[in-house]
């Protein structure tokens, strides 16, 4: 060929830290506590709907690109009982291939190239990266410190004149940061002021810790008229590998969003659709306590066991990840700190280059903690050889 291989778009991006140390994990049969793989088993009902509608000819053909119609209706039931949100299964509801599927579809139909996107710091790898090859500018509001509080005026200091988006994450990844109502208030002045859209990525809703109450955004009466909100159902059914999520916008939005989805996936895979419609219909709402309630005893186990060794956790409020300073170690690179740690004690976790776009990324490291009880027992005992530094 007479032209170079690769795009422009493409250019600079590299697989993320996050796929590189579950490759580096593989390579020394080490302990995964870096992607967020979640190890937990399947609910039943979930597994048994999606199997039989494998068995059928009629549940494994494409479906519409907003999704089933059972599945969507479900959904709206949800978000009005448990996130006091009103969405139109007909035109408000999109079922992507995943909440990642859902980001990229959403900045494609409601962005244009040069548009300047605001991340807050630490951000999830993805917004940003998918961000880029949607040929957005990114733009950051500073990591605020282990407080996770969010200063409006931080987020005023960061808007741009191209700003056309805001992007939060809430549980957050990798923070385990949940907005309050008050900062989302803070939120839906500047988004206002500036007429921002505002995406939201609600994918851990239902990991939240300490008797915290997830606040959807788009619920507030000053933000549901420009957020786009993102969920999915790949952490709380454990199903990462089946990449399912749904999309929920005004009826204006939603309906762009759905074009750049069928245009990208055609639809989400439409038997796993049925499971994943089993998992709204059929599960006893103490599973959703259960769950909240397992997660909180691993959060709490990996913090003492990260505090034992010297490495202070960013305590999270939600979702299953903990950041870790790692400063006292004297190791200038997270990648560094990570690597030495995998060959060490043969536990993988991601560096924290991978969340931030200042320097500060380098005190820290991401542990993941959805995994199962027997691997993150192993995972901390192997941990607690670090108590004298390497």
């Amino acid at each position: 060929m007479t032209q170079s291989l690769g795009s422009r778009r493409i250019s600079g991006l590299a697989q993320s830290d996050i796929r590189a140390m579950t490759r580096e994990c593989v390579r020394v049969n080490g302990i995964n506590l870096g992607q967020g793989i979640c190890e937990l088993p399947t609910p039943a009902p979930v597994i048994t709907a999606a199997q039989s509608a494998l068995a059928s000819q009629e549940k494994s053909i494409y479906s519409a690109a907003e999704g089933i119609a059972p599945l969507r209706q479900a959904i709206a039931r949800k978000l009005e009982r448990e996130n006091r949100m009103r969405a139109n299964p007909d035109g408000e509801i999109i079922v992507a291939n995943g909440a990642t599927g859902g980001y990229a579809a959403t900045l494609i139909a409601l962005l244009n190239p040069g548009d300047g996107i605001l991340l807050f710091e630490p951000f999830y790898g993805y917004h940003l990266n998918a961000s880029i090859l949607a040929e957005l500018e990114p733009q950051f509001v500073p990591f605020s410190g282990v407080s996770l509080e969010i200063d409006e005026t931080a987020i005023r200091r960061a808007v741009r004149p191209n700003t056309r988006a805001i992007v939060i994450c809430t549980p957050a990844n990798p923070s385990g940061k949940m907005w309050s109502e008050g900062e989302l208030e803070h939120l839906a002045r500047v988004a206002r002021e500036y007429d921002l859209l505002v995406i939201t990525d609600e994918m851990y809703e239902y990991f939240r810790y300490d008797g915290r109450e997830h606040i959807s955004p788009a619920s507030l009466a000053t933000l549901a008229d420009r957020t786009v909100t993102l969920m999915g159902l790949s952490k709380t059914f454990s199903i990462t590998g089946w990449r399912l999520g749904y999309v929920t916008a005004p009826a204006a939005m939603a309906e762009k969003i759905r074009l750049a989805n069928d245009l990208y996936y055609v639809c989400a895979p439409t038997p796993l659709q049925y499971g994943a419609l089993a998992g709204f219909t059929e599960l006893d709402p103490t599973y959703f306590v259960d769950l909240r309630n397992e997660f909180q005893a691993k959060r709490d186990q990996i913090c003492e066991t990260l505090e034992t060794v010297g490495m202070n956790p960013v305590v999270p409020q939600g979702a299953y990840y903990v950041l870790a300073d790692i400063s006292r170690f004297g190791i200038a690179s997270s990648k560094d700190f990570a690597m030495k740690l995998l060959e060490t004690v043969k536990v993988a976790t991601v560096p924290g280059r991978a969340f931030f776009n200042s320097p500060i990324g380098d005190r820290y490291i991401r542990f993941c903690f959805g995994v199962t009880d027997e691997r993150l027992n192993k995972a901390c005992k192997q941990l607690r050889e670090l108590r004298g530094g390497f």
